[in-house]
């Protein structure tokens, strides 16, 4: 019987999906009930935390038409009945992550980061169970962090002896403790995840149907850079899970990282990257992953210029990964459209600009249509650099011998080739056994200065794919002090083995060639630069030397200082500094410039270095007219007639619209209806030229009615 009710189920949810009536593409997170000036018509409201208001919360999101998912904190949250002992009847005080010092790590003065025992898995497991009764159709736990400098509380210390089976060890005291720390941590929340996730599938299943699991979380390059340990790519092992939600947004991509021996932000190709990491996890395993954006950033004391224009270079940077279509495309909309931040260098506060909250529903609008595809980014293609979970471990403390400032050793392998105008694709070690993950890669770049391999079927995967034909270029002075903890390269410490000297055999590689040139192995072939990568990028000129071994590899770069993806009709550009030239780029239009609140037609965009553009164009469009190509507001009830067009838009209230319409010609009559069904006196321009009318209007949640003849 309960096949044949999810059979049901399972069809009907085709339908609907198949219908568009709510394909959950796009989503916000929030804490707060349905208020109008949150309103911003995306497919799913996600609503943050369980607690007294929670089923009120869920139902006025749902009475709008939204599907409704929970979003609660894994790592930490409002938990102070589990803290206080009114869950179980005992204190958990002493589960809260502690440092060194002995003070606890707090996400503010009355949360502390958690130590997922078995007691707080159950907590949490009793919330999702609300969740589920009320009727959500996804849970997501987000931010599974575990800092590194933590690892010194009582509860860490018991979960250490159950783990290890020996005695705890102070993570500060030698190179082994601290990876052996991290390694726990990440063991910790894949179990606090796997049992939660498998009791949200169980439940929901008794209840008549099966919900989904999400994990939003942090890139794998950010939590290595901010020193937190995180599972990232082994959830994709869990059963139960559906995908992530990729968070990166202005305050991750924002952390400065050096090149060319400058160290400064450099948020657009930090974002490109992020995101590329979350592809690398998921695109192997199948597992969905929604594109995260935020217009503004966790630090308040920006402006509301500085916000704009770094949330437009990560809205470009996710738009160059055209294997996405999902996006979360704000979180906490309330801090956004009801918050006050600086205006320029004052020190004055204001509500979010007019012009700034009409370009954000634009672009949240045009999400709702952006496509995934195949295609790749242009540029010299088959160009790969490994990554590994492993890079988490080695971060904190530092210990003798080992120094990585700003992640370099990650950077040096990427940014020389990204400022060249090279799309490198990120490659997931972990995921190395699956099937055809390095088909199309021809030289693949990698180093254990900064990770560790967990598995030593990774190196026997990697002889293969050099045996076959590829090119492999490991850069590392074999010297940091995690090379000789106790893991399966030495026989746990039996027998002194670096792995990259085990990598180094299975490629039947002479170590002690002094000369830095190219060793064949079957078809292919592999070098050893005995230089750690971090000095391709702390160096002035140091990408030189990276760059001349990949050429000698047998690519010819393509060295450009520009991104250009086209999507459909969309036009997706970034120019860079630091790189070939200071020359600008154009595209050739009409376009309508998206990153302007006004929506003007352009004959051409020009786009100087260190800026970005998304534009919609006009030779590409595919849509029928009459047809909206780009609006401020969510299109309802469109009615296409011989002489007229009609639709309902609908927006947060207290902002503007502003639509774009093509026609086949300059309409006789343009009427707007407010919510209210009194007509809106407005001022419509038609441009002969790309045949396309625009309109502006206040914007409401109940839908305004426009009315077009000709």
């Amino acid at each position: 019987m309960r096949r044949f009710v999810f059979t049901l189920i399972s069809i009907f949810g085709f339908i609907i999906v198949a219908f568009g009536q709510n394909p959950e593409k796009t989503c916000f997170q929030t804490g707060r009930g349905w208020i109008p000036e949150l309103d911003l018509r995306s497919d799913v409201a996600i609503v943050y935390g369980v607690n007294k208001s929670f089923p009120d919360r869920v139902q006025g999101w749902r009475d709008r038409g939204y599907g409704v998912h929970l979003m609660t904190g894994v790592a930490w949250g409002n938990y102070q009945e589990y803290l206080n002992g009114q869950f179980d009847g005992q204190k958990h005080m002493d589960e809260g992550q502690v440092q060194r010092n002995g003070k606890m790590i707090l996400h503010n003065p009355t949360i502390p980061y958690m130590v997922p025992s078995k007691s707080y898995i159950e907590y949490l497991k009793s919330l999702v169970k609300v969740a589920i009764d009320e009727g959500v159709t996804a849970i997501h736990l987000e931010e599974p962090e575990f800092w590194n400098r933590g690892g010194y509380s009582d509860g860490f210390k018991r979960e250490w002896q159950a783990y290890y089976n020996e005695p705890w060890q102070a993570q500060h005291e030698s190179p082994e403790a601290t990876y052996r720390s991290a390694k726990l941590k990440y063991h910790l929340y894949f179990r606090a995840l796997q049992e939660i996730f498998l009791y949200a599938k169980n439940y929901s299943e008794e209840k008549g149907r099966r919900i989904k699991c999400y994990v939003p979380t942090h890139s794998l390059i950010n939590y290595s850079a901010w020193n937190i340990v995180s599972p990232e790519s082994s959830l994709a092992d869990l059963p139960g899970m559906d995908g992530y939600i990729a968070q990166v947004w202005t305050g991750t991509s924002r952390t400065p990282v050096f090149y060319e021996g400058i160290e400064k932000e450099r948020t657009f190709e930090n974002a490109y990257l992020e995101y590329g990491s979350m592809v690398a996890m998921t695109k192997p395993t199948g597992r969905r992953v929604f594109f995260l954006t935020d217009p503004i950033e966790d630090n308040p004391d920006h402006s509301w210029e500085d916000y704009k224009y770094n949330y437009e270079a990560t809205f470009t940077a996710q738009l160059l990964h055209p294997s996405v279509a999902n996006y979360e495309v704000m979180p906490w909309p309330s801090r956004i459209f009801t918050g006050k931040y600086k205006k320029g260098n004052s020190d004055e506060r204001q509500g979010i600009p007019g012009k700034y909250a009409t370009e954000l529903l634009v672009l949240i609008n045009a999400l709702n249509e952006m496509q995934e595809s195949d295609q790749k980014l242009p540029g010299t293609q088959g160009i790969g650099v490994l990554l590994s979970d492993t890079m988490m471990f080695q971060r904190f403390p530092t210990h003798a011998g080992y120094e990585d400032p700003r992640l370099s050793n990650f950077y040096g392998m990427v940014l020389p080739l990204l400022k060249k105008g090279v799309p490198v694709q990120l490659v997931q070690m972990e995921n190395l056994p699956q099937p055809d993950l390095l088909d199309g890669v021809k030289i693949l770049i990698m180093s254990y200065a900064n990770m560790k391999p967990l598995n030593k079927e990774y190196h026997e995967i990697l002889a293969q794919w050099v045996h076959d034909g590829g090119c492999l270029i490991f850069a590392g002075s074999d010297a940091d002090p995690f090379q000789s903890i106790r893991e399966w390269w030495n026989e746990n410490g039996k027998k002194k083995k670096t792995p990259a000297q085990h990598l180094l055999d299975a490629l039947k590689f002479d170590p002690t060639n002094s000369r830095v040139e190219y060793v064949d192995y079957g078809k292919g072939k592999s070098v050893w630069i005995p230089q750690d990568p971090k000095e391709f990028v702390m160096k002035q000129g140091g990408s030189k030397v990276l760059l001349d071994f990949v050429k000698q590899g047998g690519i010819d770069i393509q060295e450009k200082n520009y991104f250009h993806l086209q999507r459909g009709a969309f036009d997706i550009a970034a120019v860079l500094d630091e790189g070939v030239s200071d020359q600008p780029y154009v595209i050739s239009g009409p376009v309508i410039d998206l990153f302007d609140p006004d929506l003007p037609v352009l004959d051409e965009k020009r786009i100087e270095p260190n800026q970005r553009v998304f534009l919609y164009n006009l030779n590409r469009n595919s849509k029928k007219s009459p047809c909206i190509l780009a609006s401020g507001s969510r299109v309802y009830k469109e009615k296409r007639n011989v002489h007229s067009y009609t639709f309902v838009m609908k927006a947060p209230i207290a902002t503007n619209g502003i639509a774009r319409i093509l026609l086949a010609s300059e309409p006789d009559s343009v009427s707007i209806r407010g919510a209210d069904g009194k007509d809106i006196k407005i001022q419509p321009e038609w441009d002969q030229k790309s045949k396309t009318l625009l309109i502006r209007y206040p914007n409401h949640p109940d839908g305004i009615q426009v009315d077009i003849s000709w």
